[in-house]
């Protein structure tokens, strides 16, 4: 089917200048520094994502000490989840104007401080303000860094550094729920909360690790990319019709907005030698000019490029296959979060916390997890391999479990079920590779910002809906029907929209030829 933006039929700019120029890549580019950041990236899988598929234990910790109904209580974990994906557009104005590394330091403390506060929260609502979006705002600066820079450091092997990186989720779901299960038993949850808000400050460290590369090996590793699809004889088909009638990236703005903030700077030069002739007691006066000229052309130009992404005429929105991904967004998320929220719950009363006790189901989802990023990870950089097929398949897996698992009453059946869900979930590791296939490396950032906001609007209502309906039927079985239809809906959008987008040339092209 669809592999990548080429096949889709879809492409932003042309490269065909510097394609012909010979270069030598960058040695950090798939290898070096790069293993590094897969490294950085998948502490933050663990402390952030892993974190928060571990929010079940807490979850029935602040059932029993607020004594509210689960609908609401879940909203504590929900907005934790939602807002850290649901702020990814504007992390990404953050990115553009400061950078990876700075965006994911700050993050890692604002996290800190949202953990730690919490430990002294007198009610639900007081949790919704610390944990919900404080911790949430902190995590999402650090996790979409840390899944960009992966982006930008590998070429040849992205599917392969996405999955390892992003099987810190499981690792750290698994970790995570140890630790935390361990240290509500010995300190209890206000204290866990605490100690959990110290051991998140080493993300401070993965964003000091975050080496951002220059614009030339940007540009070279974009080159290398162009050149390897080429000799692979993935070469672009209809992408001049597709941008013409959906638009495309224009170049003069850019130019136009970087002759007017060096115009800015220049004058300021000229005021600077001015006044060096002049006197020399307006010299600090004019540094610190120049030092907010210097700072408000990097917010202009940051602020231009994202707001370009998202509303110019290079808009993302007019990629019809990355509207479809968007929209299968919104329906795919909740049913991967739902179980890891309400599975402790669902043992509970199933009378199975005995053998949940030995290895809990959201462990065992943890666990498989992680294989299932790594070999679908591997799988799609095979060349004969199309990564969208990969990703088709695992979520029509996913959906069917999900759709299965209220059957299940029996531990091993639960089991079996869970086992199913943590391998096809696996497909994550594939997202930023198919998003950045979708738009390219230099919008890679913005787009990926777009995919997890909606992501995160699927998590903020899935577990608090799941929790409304057992608090109406006083069972989950709905819940999980609704929430898997719900899915199969966005699965058929993903479906559907690149086979249309593949028609409309073909049939243009027709009809060009009769007249």
């Amino acid at each position: 089917m669809y592999a990548s933006r080429e096949d889709i039929g879809y492409d932003f700019g042309d490269d065909s200048k510097v394609r012909s120029k010979p270069i030598k890549p960058n040695p950090n580019i798939d290898g070096g520094w790069a293993w590094m950041i897969v490294l950085s990236s998948f502490l933050v899988h663990i402390l952030i994502m892993g974190s928060q598929m571990a929010l079940g234990i807490l979850n029935m910790e602040w059932l029993e000490e607020f004594n509210q109904s689960r609908g609401l209580t879940a909203w504590v974990s929900s907005l934790s989840m939602g807002i850290t994906l649901i702020v990814g557009p504007f992390i990404g104005l953050f990115i553009s104007m400061c950078g990876c590394r700075r965006t994911a330091i700050i993050g890692g403390v604002l996290n800190a401080l949202g953990w730690i506060l919490s430990a002294y929260a007198a009610n639900v609502h007081y949790l919704f303000l610390t944990f919900g979006v404080t911790a949430g705002i902190g995590s999402g600066m650090v996790y979409l860094p840390a899944v960009v820079m992966v982006g930008q450091y590998f070429q040849k092997r992205r599917a392969l550094a996405q999955g390892l990186s992003t099987t810190g989720t499981g690792f750290g779901a698994f970790l995570m729920t140890a630790l935390l299960k361990y240290l509500c038993a010995e300190f209890g949850w206000r204290n866990a909360m605490f100690i959990q808000g110290a051991i998140s400050l080493n993300l401070c460290v993965c964003g000091a690790l975050m080496r951002p590369l220059s614009p030339k090996d940007l540009r070279e590793k974009h080159v290398v990319r162009s050149d390897s699809e080429e000799n692979r004889g993935k070469a672009l088909s209809h992408s001049t019709e597709t941008i013409k009638s959906n638009g495309g990236l224009g170049e003069e703005p850019e130019k136009k907005e970087e002759a007017a903030n060096e115009e800015v700077l220049g004058s300021v030069q000229h005021i600077e030698i001015g006044g060096k002739s002049g006197s020399g007691r307006s010299m600090y006066g004019l540094r610190l000019f120049k030092t907010v000229s210097q700072l408000t052309v990097t917010v202009r130009k940051g602020f231009a490029l994202w707001y370009s992404s998202y509303f110019g005429a290079a808009s993302l929105f007019t990629n019809r296959v990355f509207v479809a991904f968007v929209i299968w967004a919104l329906f795919a998320y909740s049913s991967f979060v739902i179980p890891f929220i309400h599975l402790p719950e669902i043992v509970k009363q199933y009378n199975l916390s005995r053998q949940d006790n030995v290895f809990p189901l959201t462990s065992i989802i943890a666990i498989v997890h992680i294989f299932g990023k790594v070999i679908l990870g591997i799988i799609s950089d095979l060349p004969c391999i199309s990564t969208w097929n990969v990703f088709l398949m695992a979520n029509f897996t996913l959906v069917t479990c999900i759709l299965t698992l209220p059957l299940m009453q029996t531990y091993v059946g639960l089991a079996v079920v869970c086992a199913l869900i943590g391998f096809s979930s696996g497909y994550f590791s594939l997202m930023p590779v198919v998003t950045e296939d979708l738009v390219g490396t230099k919008h890679l950032a913005n787009a990926y910002g777009i995919i997890i906001c909606a992501n995160g609007i699927s998590a903020l209502f899935g577990p608090p809906f799941a929790g409304w309906i057992y608090d109406i039927t006083q069972k989950y079985d709905f819940s999980f029907y609704i929430a898997g239809l719900l899915y199969m809906v966005g699965i058929i959008f993903l479906v559907i929209q690149p086979c249309i987008q593949k028609k409309q040339p073909r049939e243009k092209s027709t009809e060009e030829a009769q007249v």
